[in-house]
């Protein structure tokens, strides 16, 4: 092990000037007052950068500072390492060097965590420096539940014996931590909330279990040879939610409430009769987190003050449109979120109500009582309301009643499923709404998808494909034609030409994968939009049921940009990658380009992407 130095860190830090003697004591101060590590404290104090504190304590103790965005970890030999100590040390294996074993850590002189680590690995400790950050993500990475959640199944398989009805329902209860399918639960729970999972998918197979988790759209699956443990799982589950346990034929609907991870999660339980059992995909919903506020969630700032100004506007109809997971509940929250002041009446009607928020009157639709988005509606307009919000116009009559609404004073915000903004009008009328309803009523209408981030510890430049590259061109080749007056043989080849020219200057970026991003080149995703606004012209061909009329004064407004078009811009600002562009186009129907066909990442395979393609009517 190498040779301690006694050094306390606040010395050194005032000995290379970082910090001053004053800052040192306002330091420790509040170090007593919340118990954190005094490096901890300087940092949050905006008194010193971490990586210059950790720079220093590297020369000072002549030790390694590891970037661990870049390393290549052998998850056998962190692992060696018990993850409860990792995280109480702050501490993760990173190489096996013999006689030693080179230990990253967010504090390499806590001499007495050095002396657990050598006790605990049976094998000398030399130090290296990391940030806290990459460490913390490290861990989540590395100590996946994957194993535990494998033992576990295996354990309540051999708990099931040779019948496959098994279990005495009067002798489960909700208490009953210590029985192999609470701790199998708690296990897969603990596990997607690591990963940062939006859904949990139980898929009961003829010879086998999947487990999926849908991290960033994409789904992650771990299948088990235990296909027995699906029907305890259900069982569980269907108690927490307080379902029909007894009803195996039919679907059935519920949420709960768990903390996992010092985070309240809202669970929202769907269950489906399978081929060989009930599956079930749960919504997991981090009440935690506050709503997101409209300023974060992607929209251009010129876009999105077109949208401030219509749902700020006294009454109209604003839609937001797209697939189950585009974003739509988020978009609409952050709006009612902005306009949810003591002045407003706000009633939503919802199924369900995913987040509760103080001042807003929420009604949760129930249909199976006859409490249907049209009944709630109805009753609403008496209590007297400024803004309505309604989670999902499904049929003729909620969207007469929502039109209505919006004719007389109020102001009405709602979702439905369409592929793009343009096909919103069309999908109305077809519902059975009256032209001329549409045509007053409609304000406009938000379409939108998420993306996938390019990971921006990994991020890196890179040269397209020939066929990526032909792609791009032709993209633009189409705008400039678009700009022209007249397209001609001449305008298309100028067009072409110059799109070559100005794609040659585009830097397009891609993530190549590390700890952070589970080596698959993207974290987090972010909204494109497109928002067509319903003016005078438009809305007197809307009246005409005149749908080629609408569709090219729509595409030509000069403010409107395509789901497309705003995929393509993140694209060539370096923010994601031409495959994800490629996934947009796919799922909009773009057919003004060659098909660009969408790759797979090794670490994604027998993954899907979440979407729907809905088709647009022929005529309005």
């Amino acid at each position: 092990m190498a040779e301690q130095k006694k050094i306390r860190i606040g010395d050194l830090l005032i000995e290379s000037g970082a910090i001053t003697e004053a800052q040192l004591q306002l330091a420790l101060k509040e170090q007593k007052s919340s118990g954190q590590r005094l490096g901890r404290v300087l940092t949050d104090l905006n008194m010193v950068d971490e990586d210059q504190l950790l720079n220093l304590l590297s020369k000072q103790l002549s030790i390694p500072f590891v970037d661990l965005t870049r390393f290549d970890f052998n998850v056998d030999l962190v692992r060696r390492l018990p993850e409860t100590m990792a995280r109480r040390f702050r501490a993760i294996v990173l190489e096996d060097q013999g006689k030693n074993l080179l230990v990253g850590m967010v504090d390499p002189m806590d001499i007495f965590a050095v002396d657990e680590l050598s006790r605990a690995l049976k094998q000398n400790v030399q130090q290296a420096v990391v940030r806290e950050g990459e460490l913390l993500n490290s861990l989540d990475v590395i100590y996946r539940r994957t194993q535990e959640i494998a033992n576990l199944a295996e354990e309540l398989e051999e708990d099931l014996g040779e019948e496959s009805e098994i279990f005495d329902i009067n002798n489960i209860s909700t208490d009953a931590e210590d029985i192999p399918v609470v701790k199998l639960l708690q296990s897969i729970f603990e596990d997607a909330v690591q990963i940062k999972a939006s859904d949990i998918h139980i898929e009961p197979g003829e010879k086998e279990l999947r487990i999926r988790n849908r991290v960033d759209g994409v789904l992650y699956e771990q299948v088990m040879k235990e296909s027995r443990v699906a029907a305890a799982l259900v069982l569980r589950l269907k108690l927490l939610s307080g379902l029909n346990i007894s009803e195996k034929r039919l679907p059935q609907d519920g949420r709960f409430n768990i903390k996992v991870k010092d985070k309240n999660i809202d669970v929202r339980l769907s269950t489906m009769p399978l081929q060989f059992g009930e599956g079930v995909v749960m919504r997991l919903l981090d009440q935690s987190n506050n709503l997101t506020d409209l300023d974060v969630i992607g929209m251009a700032p010129k876009m999105l003050a077109r949208f401030r100004n219509l749902i700020h506007k006294p009454h109209g109809l604003v839609l937001v449109t797209g697939p189950t997971g585009s974003g739509k509940t988020t978009t609409l929250y952050g709006a009612l979120d902005e306009l949810n002041t003591p002045a407003r009446k706000i009633i939503t009607a919802e199924d369900p109500v995913e987040y509760k928020m103080p001042r807003i009157n929420q009604v949760q639709i129930k249909e199976d009582i006859g409490l249907t988005f049209a009944s709630v509606l109805r009753v609403a307009l008496r209590q007297d309301p400024d803004v309505l919000l309604i989670g999902e116009i499904r049929d003729g009559e909620s969207a007469e009643i929502a039109l209505r609404a919006s004719m007389t004073g109020h102001l009405v915000l709602s979702t439905l499923h369409t592929n793009d903004a343009l096909a919103t009008v069309i999908r109305l009328v077809d519902m059975g709404a009256e032209s001329y309803l549409v045509a007053v009523s409609l304000r406009g209408v938000v379409a939108q998808r998420l993306i996938r981030k390019n990971c921006r510890y990994c991020v890196e430049e890179y040269i397209p494909e020939a066929s990526e590259q032909d792609w791009v061109t032709n993209y633009l080749s189409n705008r400039h034609q678009n700009a022209q007056q007249e397209v001609t043989s001449a305008t298309k080849q100028a067009a072409l030409k110059k799109a070559a020219l100005q794609q040659k200057k585009f830097k397009f970026k891609r993530g190549v994968g590390c700890s952070r991003c589970n080596k698959t080149g993207y974290s987090g995703r972010i909204g494109i939009f497109e928002l067509l606004e319903i003016n005078g012209e438009m809305a007197a061909a809307i009246r005409q049921s005149d749908v080629a009329a609408f569709t090219q004064l729509a595409a030509r407004d000069p403010s409107f940009t395509s789901l497309f078009e705003a995929a393509m811009t993140y694209a060539v600002r370096g923010l994601t990658t031409l495959d994800e562009v490629a996934r947009v186009a796919e799922q909009v129907d773009e057919k003004q380009l060659p098909p660009l066909s969408v790759k797979t990442s090794a670490s994604a395979t027998n993954s899907t992407t979440s979407g729907a393609n809905i088709s647009n009517s022929a005529a309005l």
